[in-house]
């Protein structure tokens, strides 16, 4: 009989439990029995919830206490030498988080592993990190832990493991250059031990992820898929082969041919292929279709979708399986939490409880017929002719400004040297200028206020008039440190996001519907649902108050227009460019709004442009042609003496140049802490032609770092970019860190470039 499951539910709990949980174990309010204590309660709540929707099975190990990445590091022992771990040694709880933030209740601080993007999410996971001479051994014995405590309770466990060619590619080589695939002949008797072990547990099936299958492989890495399923072939529970993110393209027969007992298959991103794959697949095994969307909240055609399932059904029977494209790991946990959202938009969605009992009802039609579900298909029919028939998603003014627009509004006056000459003489700042990303602290009085006057507690001139103190504070602080170009601080802002969807029309902001970035670091996406109008000057009032404080130049902060796409759940009734340009249009308003109050420095925060690529490069051109011409549509109306800056972070760059040149933004602000600079070794050999602002401050850990540490850094990056063209700033914004880090941080990032600017004007 057909079978419903998930690759994985959110970790971090209804109300954020593992959140606070992790943030009080860091700061040492409680012990790490506490925190596992949480972990525990919210594993078992989320089994419990899935085997009351009616799934089949549950996956374990997908309860990560900071990232699944990290998890499997440890769990082969792959504990980078500056952590200075035993190597055979349990890989214990503070290794593990010195690892993730540099800092934890016990241990050496470090610095911390690097971090990026999870395929074209924005999920941050951290990079293996590989050594000449690397051993690899079973490090921690927690997964199987947790198939006991499943198993206590009476459910069907089925543990989840990243796949050993998806771990060794996504990771790095560090110190002398190798290749890191000849790893593998080490790595895969230590998979071949967990499987062991569970097997010798009474494991029936295990998920086995190899998410790069949907990635343009090397041939020596397809071959290696071959070579290392054989070898994992005997003594060892069933194996589901999961994909996601996109179609398995050139991978697809060798994906059915691997020997493995099922395949999941991406059939939200990739519909077309599930007939490929039940073509190519073996008799014997299982087609798992990941037919609910785990990337987006919008509910399910569940009777379009049986009108694909019940030939497949027909012809497979209990080998076809349904499943979640991928994990729910990127939706937030329950739309019931949702009190305040209009009603109308609410029929329209499906969190991650409303997804599996979506599963659920496909799974019950095929099984019993549509007769028996016949009450749950009325009401997701009446959900999508609500959302297709509504009047408040199209615009027809926005539609019209759309069409307006021409290839002169995304071209700059000038060159970017004959602009460069002019800013200089405007704003007279020094070599090496200083500044930071734009988010300052926010602290719990400035969450306290929001709150407040969210609820009516406080009153809207109550409210400025507190917003308006901590701006004031926020630029007397970094006057005093003596940055060169100073920002406001962003206390007004929840979220770099967020903020604007709550001032544009056409998006709709939620009270709980958070999901995890990276750690404990939570974000809530806006529902990009509608034609997106600006109405009204966004953060003028604000910046304008900021640059009167101050004779310094003051950046007016705004986020990109890809960026406030990737990060919300974007509707997908229109192709996203389309969304993309209505977004850049009204921002470009703003950035205009901002230039005519004196605003000469305006930065447009791109950090999503790399994570919307799309994952095979035949797609990336027509990706980067709108991207980018939305970026500049929303940043080219303003006169050369303005400068405006960009921020990317946590991605890997370096193949996309070109398009990040052809942003021609005056500024760029690039995330290289915790890669060492490697990043700028791309912008270097392309010789890019702008200023850029290489991160020296890694802000995702809660370590200070010193002057000598930032005096290498940027001698690093002069050694590749002009020292005439480069800034001096933080990896990213300061929101998440406190003040007694900040201020010590900064001070020393000033430190190193007077100390720099002396001995080169020497």
């Amino acid at each position: 009989m057909t079978i419903a499951h998930i690759l994985g539910f959110p970790r971090i709990g209804a109300q954020r439990e593992l959140k606070w949980a992790l943030e009080s174990y860091w700061e040492g309010e409680t012990d790490q029995e506490a925190l596992l204590q949480t972990a525990r309660a919210l594993r078992q709540r989320h089994w419990q919830i899935q085997q009351a929707a009616g799934l089949d099975q549950v996956p374990v190990g997908d309860l990560a206490l900071y990232d699944q990445m990290l998890d499997h590091s440890a769990l082969f022992g792959a504990v980078p030498p500056r952590f200075e771990h035993p190597q055979g040694a349990e890989v214990d709880l503070d290794t593990y988080f010195r690892m993730a933030r540099g800092r934890a209740p016990t241990g050496k601080p470090a610095a911390a592993c690097e971090m990026t993007k999870w395929f074209d999410t924005n999920y941050h996971y951290l990079v293996p990190e590989f050594h000449c001479g690397q051993v690899f051994y079973l490090g921690t014995h927690s997964l199987f832990a947790q198939v006991e405590e499943a198993k206590s309770l009476g459910l069907n466990p089925r543990p989840v493991l990243i796949g050993p060619l998806t771990y060794l590619w996504l990771g790095k080589v560090k110190g002398d250059p190798f290749d890191r695939l000849k790893l593998l002949d080490a790595l895969l008797p230590v998979y071949g031990e967990v499987l062991k072990r569970l097997r010798d547990q009474g494991v029936e099936w295990v998920q086995m992820d190899e998410p790069i299958l949907v990635l343009d492989l090397p041939t020596e890495w397809r071959h290696a898929f071959e070579n290392a399923y054989s070898r994992l072939a005997g003594h060892r529970p069933r194996l589901l082969l999961t994909t996601y993110f996109g179609a398995l393209g050139d991978n697809l027969q060798l994906a059915c041919h691997l020997p493995v007992d099922g395949l999941h298959i991406d059939a939200v991103r990739a519909p077309r292929q599930l007939d490929q794959v039940v073509d190519w697949l073996g008799a014997h095994k299982v087609l798992s279709a990941g037919i609910i969307d785990g990337r987006n909240v919008w509910r399910a055609d569940l009777e379009a979708l049986l009108d694909r399932l019940e030939p497949l059904s027909a012809r497979l029977g209990e080998r076809l399986w349904l499943g979640s494209s991928c994990s729910l790991l990127h939706v937030p946990v329950d739309l019931n939490l949702e009190q305040a959202l209009d009603p109308e938009l609410k029929g329209w969605l499906a969190f991650a409880v409303q997804k599996l009992a979506e599963l659920n009802t496909l799974k019950r039609a095929l099984r019993e017929g549509r007769a028996e579900v016949a009450e749950d298909l009325a009401a997701s029919r009446a959900a999508v002719e609500s959302r297709r028939q509504s009047s408040r998603t199209r615009r027809a003014e926005v539609r019209a400004e759309v069409a307006g627009v021409t290839e002169a509004m995304a071209r700059r006056t000038s060159p970017y040297p004959q602009r460069a000459a002019l800013q200089q003489a405007a704003l007279k700042l020094p070599l090496l200028p200083t500044t930071t990303i734009g988010s300052f602290p926010q602290t719990a009085e400035i969450r306290a206020a929001r709150h407040a006057f969210k609820t009516g507690a406080l009153s809207a001139e109550a409210y400025r008039a507190r917003m308006r103190e901590e701006i004031s504070k926020v630029v007397e602080r970094q006057e005093e440190i003596g940055l060169d170009v100073l920002v406001h601080g962003e206390p007004e802002r929840s979220d770099m996001v967020e903020y604007f969807a709550e001032l544009l029309e056409g998006f709709a902001v939620t009270s709980n519907g958070w999901v995890q970035s990276y750690g404990s670091r939570c974000v809530k996406p806006p529902i990009l649902f509608g034609d997106v109008a600006r109405t009204q000057p966004m953060t003028v009032e604000w910046i304008t108050y900021a640059q009167s404080l101050t004779q310094k130049p003051l950046k007016g902060m705004l986020t990109g227009p890809v960026t406030l796409l990737q990060w919300s759940f974007v509707r997908d009734d229109q192709p996203r460019s389309e969304t993309c340009l209505q977004i850049a249009l009204a921002l470009r308003a703003e950035v205009l709004d901002l230039e005519q109050a004196g605003i000469q420095v305006i930065q447009i925060d791109e950090p999503a442009f790399r994570e919307g690529l799309p994952l095979r490069r035949a797609e990336w051109e027509d990706y980067l042609d709108w991207a980018v011409r939305c970026f500049r549509v929303a940043s080219s109306g303003v006169q050369d003496q303005t400068q405006i800056h960009t921020h990317m972070c946590y991605s890997e760059f370096n193949d996309i140049l070109p398009a990040i040149a052809a942003l021609d933004a005056d500024v760029i602000t690039i995330e290289t802490a915790r890669s060492d600079m490697e990043l700028l070794d791309g912008f270097a050999k392309f010789n890019y032609p702008n200023a850029i602002g290489p991160g020296v401050y890694d802000i995702h850990s809660p370590n200070v770092p010193e002057v000598e540490q930032m005096v290498r850094l940027l001698t690093k990056a002069s050694e590749r970019i002009p020292p005439e063209r480069l800034w001096v700033n933080p990896d990213c914004g300061l929101k998440t860190r406190q003040w007694s880090e900040i201020e010590p941080a900064l001070r020393n990032l000033v430190t190193a470039t007077q100390r720099l600017r002396l001995n080169w004007a020497s």
